[in-house]
């Protein structure tokens, strides 16, 4: 029997591909994204619209659409990025710092939370995060909004792997790479299907052990 895994931001860049390799690999894939794309319906997965993130409103609606169906891997990959510098914090980019936290800090908490019911022993939780979120790791500076929605999600899935480890329920907390996508300005050191190859070794090597862990799409272990 196929595994299913739904992967959130799945219209474009890594969630796409991430799709196309789980489908490769014979995964029964549910795609979950705001907005269909022509390139996600050419795939032929199932592709649940409409899916906001950091709605509880609309996350309600997927959770109904999914009722009774066990899903064996969840990949939370949906999020946004702004750079905000120091000398820019108008009311713009509060607004969008919040809406970073929104999407990127309480969207895969919501997700996961909705969707406990779904998972089971042996389950795993799969963050799509960035290194951006270490504060061991800065040494740039700037992108406030981001760095703080990133290491905002880091503890949350920290949280989790500790709350879940008791149900058999494994959480990895994982940094993509810098990937040419649109979300990047197609700037980046490796493309998504490359980066996609990656996160889902990191996802088969992921268990009870080692959950809660905060890796690098090439295995290494990052700095919190």
């Amino acid at each position: 029997m196929s595994k299913i895994a739904l992967v959130t931001g799945s219209n474009r860049g890594i969630g796409l591909e991430l799709c196309a390799q789980l489908k490769q690999r014979d995964f029964d894939v549910i795609a979950a994204c705001r907005l269909n794309s022509s390139a996600l319906d050419a795939l032929g997965v199932e592709v649940i619209k409409n899916v906001e993130v950091s709605d509880n409103k609309s996350i309600a609606g997927l959770v109904a659409k999914l009722a009774g169906r066990r899903i064996d891997w969840l990949i939370n990959n949906a999020g946004i990025a702004d750079g905000i510098a120091m000398d820019v914090l108008d009311d713009n980019a509060i607004a969008s710092c919040k809406l970073m936290f929104e999407v990127n800090s309480l969207g895969p908490l919501l997700i996961t939370q909705a969707l406990l019911g779904n998972l089971g022993e042996g389950s795993k939780v799969g963050i799509i995060t960035s290194r951006m979120g270490s504060i061991a790791d800065n040494d740039s500076g700037g992108s406030y909004g981001y760095r703080m929605s990133k290491a905002a999600v880091n503890a949350a899935a920290k949280s989790l792997a500790i709350d879940l480890k008791p149900r058999g329920i494994a959480v990895g907390i994982l940094h993509p790479g810098w990937v040419r996508t649109d979300m990047t300005g197609r700037n980046g050191l490796i493309d998504a299907d490359e980066s996609a190859v990656g996160l889902l070794a990191r996802m088969d090597e992921l268990n009870l052990d080692n959950t809660g862990a905060f890796w690098h799409v090439n295995g290494e272990r990052l700095p919190w």
